[in-house]
């Protein structure tokens, strides 16, 4: 990633900031680093130290991966992006934030199963570098309860679809009757 230079304003600006700095002397600077060796201590003499780690929280239907949720099957995954299988609906959650784009894409599928929608598209977006934060969380939704009584599987969308910034979703069939 490339750096942008400051304008002379910024670099101005800078300047008056960092001559208004204070350095810490050594001794306050390791008070602020926790476990620092003091100065004078030989580090391997001292005993190892154990770190008190909490124990991973125990794993529930809402908080399982993604992976556990059914993905879908490699045939019809190639289907749907080959375009063999229509795509009966599609939500963009560009612009959404991410209290938004759960209860929007709620709503969603909640409606493209009554209307017997079969196959949707959700577009995350690829975010950036990390990835976007819609595109991390989404499969971890789809796994919630909530989603999980109306998503049967998914699957990262093919080129044509948006590739790594949309899923594939098939939804259940709707309930006779309902």
């Amino acid at each position: 990633m490339r750096r942008r230079r400051l304008s002379a304003e910024e670099a101005e600006l800078w300047q008056r900031v960092a001559r208004q700095v204070t350095p810490l002397d050594d001794a306050r600077a390791r008070s602020l680093v926790p476990d620092a060796p003091a100065a004078g201590t030989d580090p391997a003499a001292s005993p190892p130290t154990q770190a008190t780690a909490a124990p991973p929280p125990a794993r529930s239907e809402a908080t399982a991966p993604a992976a556990d949720h059914g993905t879908l099957d490699r045939r019809t995954a190639q289907r749907l992006k080959r375009g063999r299988i229509a795509i009966d609906a599609r939500f963009d959650l560009h612009g959404h934030t991410q209290s938004t784009a759960h209860a929007g894409l709620l709503r969603f599928v909640e409606r493209a199963r009554a209307r017997g929608c079969r196959h949707v598209l959700v577009v995350t977006g690829r975010g950036g570098e990390g990835g976007g934060v819609l595109k991390r969380t989404v499969p971890r939704w789809l796994a919630e309860p909530a989603f999980h009584r109306h998503v049967v599987a998914f699957h990262e969308a093919g080129p044509r679809h948006g590739g790594a910034g949309a899923l594939y979703l098939v939804l259940r069939r709707p309930r006779a009757g309902a």
